[in-house]
C-alpha cells in the first residue's frame, strides 16, 4: 500500500515510479524523481497527413469517423465513386447508383445517406456497409447542402441552392418532411450533428447574395437559432462534432486551411490544416477528425487526421 505525502497541506500519493495508468488530473508525488506530478492534458490539436484517396476528388460527401470513414461521390468528372478508410488506407467498394457532386452525406462506414447533388437533384440513396440503394426523394431537390445525422433512418438536410435556400428536410429512415427553415437562406454551407441537434455553418448568404457568410446557427430538433460566428467567414467548408463541441475546417474563397473549434458558444481557431482546399469530404468529432479531398487549385486526394487537445499526457509540477 502506498503511503501519502503531505504537499502544502494536501496528501497526494506517493509512487516509486509514475503509475501506469493515471486518470486526467491525478496529482502524485514520485519518490525517485523526487518531484510532484499531474495526468495533465497535451496542447493544442494539430493534423497530420494521411494516405491519399484513390481518386482525386472535389466536391465529395463524407461520412463516419476517423478511422472508419466513408467517401462519395465528386468530381471531375461527375462521380459514384465510393471508398472506405480504416484508419490507414482507402480502398474502393460499390459505387453510388447515380454518379454526382455537391451533395450531402451522413452517418457511419456501415450506415450512411447520400442526397440531392449539383442539377438540383433530389435523389436520395441508403449504404448498408456494402450496396447503395435509391430511396425517397428528398421534398426540394438541390445541391451544395449541408447535412446531420446518426445513421440512414435518421438525418437532416438543410440549405443549398436551386434556388438558394434555408429549407431545412428530416429523415425518418423511409421519407422526407420539411421542418423548420434556416434563418438566413444559404448555400455550400458546413453541417454537423444529428437529425435533432445540428450545426449551420457559414455558406453563400441569402443577403448580399453570393456573399461568404460566418453565420453559425444551432438546431434543437424544431428552429434554428442563430449564435456565435466562424472568425472567418467562408463556403465549400467541412466539418465534424455535435452542437456543443464542432471542428469546421477548409474552405474559401481564396482556398484556406483555417480550422476553428466550437465550445457550444464560440469558435477559436486551431492550427491549420497542411493543404489550403475548398469543397472538401470530412468526418469525425472535435477529438479525431478527417479531411479529405476537395480543391486546392486543383482536385486533390489529400487526406489529413486532426488529433485534438486532450490527450493525456504526463506533466511535472513546478514549485518555488
Amino acid at each position: 500500500m502506498a503511503e501519502y505525502k503531505g504537499i502544502h497541506g494536501t496528501k497526494v500519493q506517493d509512487y516509486t515510479t509514475d503509475p501506469a495508468n493515471p486518470i486526467k488530473g491525478q496529482v502524485w508525488y514520485n519518490e525517485t524523481a523526487n518531484t510532484i506530478r499531474v495526468e495533465a492534458v497535451t496542447t493544442a490539436g494539430s493534423w497530420a497527413t494521411g494516405n491519399s484517396l484513390n481518386t482525386a476528388r472535389t466536391g465529395i460527401a463524407g461520412a463516419g469517423t476517423q478511422t472508419a470513414a466513408l467517401g462519395f461521390g465528386g468530381t471531375p468528372p461527375v462521380s459514384a465513386l465510393t471508398e472506405a478508410y480504416n484508419g490507414t488506407s482507402w480502398t474502393e467498394v460499390n459505387d453510388l447508383n447515380t454518379a454526382r457532386t455537391g451533395l450531402g452525406g451522413t452517418g457511419t462506414q456501415t450506415s450512411a445517406l447520400g442526397f440531392g447533388g449539383a442539377g438540383n437533384l433530389a435523389l436520395t440513396e441508403s449504404w448498408n456497409g456494402t450496396s447503395w440503394t435509391e430511396v425517397g426523394d428528398l421534398n426540394t431537390g438541390r445541391d451544395q447542402l449541408a447535412s446531420a445525422g446518426a445513421d440512414n433512418t435518421s438525418a437532416l438536410g438543410f440549405g443549398g441552392q436551386g434556388p438558394l435556400t434555408g429549407k431545412t428536410e428530416s429523415w425518418n429512415g423511409s421519407s422526407w418532411t420539411e421542418v423548420g427553415d434556416l434563418n438566413e437562406g444559404r448555400e455550400a454551407l458546413g453541417g454537423t450533428g444529428i437529425s435533432t441537434a445540428a450545426l449551420a455553418i457559414g455558406g453563400y448568404a441569402d443577403v448580399p447574395i453570393n456573399a461568404p457568410t460566418a453565420l453559425t446557427e444551432s438546431w434543437n430538433g424544431s428552429s434554428w437559432t442563430e449564435v456565435g460566428d466562424l472568425n472567418t467567414a467562408r463556403i465549400r467548408l467541412s466539418a465534424g462534432g455535435t452542437t456543443t463541441s464542432a471542428l469546421a475546417f477548409g474552405g474559401g474563397p481564396p482556398d484556406t486551411a483555417v480550422t476553428e473549434e466550437w465550445n457550444g458558444s464560440a469558435w477559436t481557431e486551431v492550427a491549420d490544416l497542411s493543404t489550403a482546399r475548398n469543397f472538401l469530404g470530412g468526418a469525425g468529432t472535435t477529438t479525431a477528425a478527417l479531411a479529405f479531398g476537395g480543391n486546392d487549385g486543383s482536385p486533390t486526394a489529400a487526406t489529413e487526421e486532426w488529433n485534438g487537445a486532450g490527450s493525456p499526457a504526463i506533466r511535472t509540477i513546478t514549485t518555488d
